[in-house]
């Protein structure tokens, strides 16, 4: 397995307080690293309801927040969590998707590619879906891309989803389809080198471009981007 991760000693997003954010102008979320005493049974219900919506049985949706090697983070308002994505870095005990895919990613390590896949992710579309999203990518992009120097990124998705992906991030198939056991369905293994990413933050970060038919005009600004970066690095 790919071992060249930074030892873990980069700052992780969950040494910041919670980050607040403007949705369409009118509404405040918040959005910060998951924490098992508060989040942990709210976090659980969302994934399975809305897994569950999908005709998936999600099979482990407890907090693995004491692995250094991944981060949940979750999206909230002053009612309710309705947000929730897990960002998972490569090392010694490889990454969950190596159970179905490991010759795909054993490609792309020989390549040279430093590994981070998404897992868990679970949003209500009764909120601002692609402010939330955003957010939430970016800022799992920042703990992975900027922190850890993760190069590429991969994630297991329904086949039925993965138009989505393509054409609202950018990823392309790598990996046919399999039966995934952790949500007891069909599943394709996803793609996306994160120069991709890089380029289309600078271009469209911030810019809720209406015309842009990606979801980067949701990510944060550039300015945003880096005023993170500097608060993550005092924390440190």
């Amino acid at each position: 397995m790919n071992t060249s991760l930074r030892a873990m000693s980069a700052p992780r997003l969950d040494e910041l307080d919670a980050l607040e954010f403007g949705a369409s102008r009118t509404t405040t979320y918040t959005v910060e690293c998951a924490d098992p005493h508060r989040h942990d049974r709210a976090v659980r219900l969302l994934i399975e309801r809305m897994y569950e919506w999908r005709g998936l049985t999600p099979v482990d949706t407890d907090l693995h927040t004491t692995r250094p090697d991944r981060i949940t983070l979750v999206a909230s308002d002053d009612s309710a969590i309705f947000g929730t994505i897990t960002l998972g870095l490569d090392g010694k005990d490889g990454i969950l998707a190596d159970a179905l895919y490991p010759d795909e990613l054993r490609n792309l390590r020989q390549r040279g590619a430093r590994l981070c896949e998404l897992t868990r992710l679970a949003m209500d579309t009764h909120h601002n879906a692609k402010e939330v999203l955003g957010a939430l990518l970016h800022l799992v992009y920042i703990h992975g891309r900027l922190l850890h120097g993760v190069t590429d990124v991969v994630i297991e998705v329904h086949p039925r989803h993965a138009g989505f992906y393509q054409r609202m991030i950018g990823f392309s198939y790598i990996g046919e389809e399999r039966v995934c056991p952790r949500v007891s369905a069909p599943a394709v293994l996803l793609h996306l080198e994160l120069a991709h990413m890089d380029e289309q933050i600078g271009l469209y970060g911030g810019t809720s471009d209406p015309s842009v038919r990606t979801l980067y005009p949701y990510f944060l600004s550039l300015g945003e981007q880096d005023a993170i970066l500097r608060r993550l690095s005092a924390a440190h």
